[in-house]
């Protein structure tokens, strides 16, 4: 008898304990503690819908009491799809605290998109600072100017969803640095008054489409960076004495060309001239057959060719005594 009375018991305290496991006796009591109407049977559905009941009761019992309308049923439906409710309440009562509209609808929007909702809300309040890069820019004088900036935003709740991020707010600000330092006439007027800077950017409207608010431009820090005129100047100095140089040595090569083909034709032309020699003793004996040439004739030739050699060995002979004189 004792024995079966243990059995019953044991049944029964086995069936509490599984019951009060899988329904969360504990958080029901505390939502009707803290005044937030929630059934038990809503907590059983719930856990059969696999959804923790605490990651929906909790942010449901903390919105309730700051005053945040938000349904049971929009906190599981946001989260079966896969955002995290505690962050979007979270955000919800701290845009609410700041007297900013923003809406559940929004919200859930902004966390289900990838972006932290309530580091948002956060950023709409307290503005951020985001410091760019060093950025180099040339003005019209030819000298680098290389400088930071910092750029203050606030987020806009509006645009977070769809808007571009920092990084794009940093390279249109990078950007138009660039070009305002670029249509400068003289680096000393930027040295001189930074501001023409931050002025000309901020004119441009560089948060359109972005998810924040530019609300100022302030530049950092300028330094003066190389010449660059003067080093593209003597870059193209060089290029320009290399071109020249260059077509110097095709000349020379082909005035080399020419003189040795003018050395060929001389001496083809000598080797005429010795051609033209060769036949000369021929001549002279036909004419000596065919009686046209007497041997008279013959010596005077010779006498007037030594003659000839003479003299020109004289006259050599002169001009080389002169010149030595």
């Amino acid at each position: 008898m004792d024995f079966g009375v243990l059995i019953i018991a044991g049944i029964v305290v086995l069936f509490f304990i599984v019951l009060f496991s899988f329904v969360p006796v504990g958080l029901w009591i505390s939502a009707v503690a803290a005044g937030v109407r929630v059934s038990l049977t809503s907590l059983v559905a719930m856990r059969l819908r696999r959804i923790p009941p605490n990651r929906i009761i909790l942010p449901l019992i903390k919105a309730d009491k700051a005053g945040i309308e938000v349904t049971q049923d929009l906190l599981e439906a946001h989260y079966l799809a896969g955002g995290n409710v505690d962050r979007v309440v979270d955000a919800l009562i701290a845009a609410d605290k700041a007297r900013i509209a923003l809406p559940f609808d929004r919200a859930a929007a902004i966390d289900l998109a990838g972006r932290d909702v309530l580091d948002a809300v956060k950023v709409s309040v307290n503005p951020r600072v985001i410091t760019t890069p060093s950025i180099a820019a040339v003005a019209k004088d030819g000298i680098e100017l290389i400088g930071t900036a910092r750029v203050t935003v606030r987020a806009n709740l509006e645009r977070l969803v769809g808007g571009a991020g920092e990084d794009t707010i940093i390279a249109r600000v990078g950007e138009g640095i660039i070009s305002s330092i670029g249509s400068s006439e003289n680096h000393k007027q930027v040295l001189e008054s930074p501001d023409i800077i931050s002025k000309a950017v901020l004119e441009r409207g560089l948060d359109s489409g972005t998810a924040f608010e530019i609300l100022s431009i302030d530049i950092a820090d300028v330094n003066v960076g190389k010449n660059i005129g003067a080093t593209l100047q003597t870059d193209q100095a060089e290029a320009d004495k290399r071109v020249a140089q260059a077509k110097a040595e095709e000349r020379r090569a082909m005035a080399v060309a020419v003189e040795q083909e003018n050395r060929a034709m001389v001496e083809a032309m000598r080797a005429k001239v010795v051609e033209a020699e060769a036949e000369v003793p021929r001549a002279i004996a036909e004419a000596f057959r065919s009686g046209n040439l007497g041997v008279m004739d013959y010596y005077n030739l010779e006498n007037l060719q030594a003659d000839t050699r003479m003299r020109g060995n004289i006259g050599r002979a002169a001009g080389g005594g002169e010149d030595g004189a």
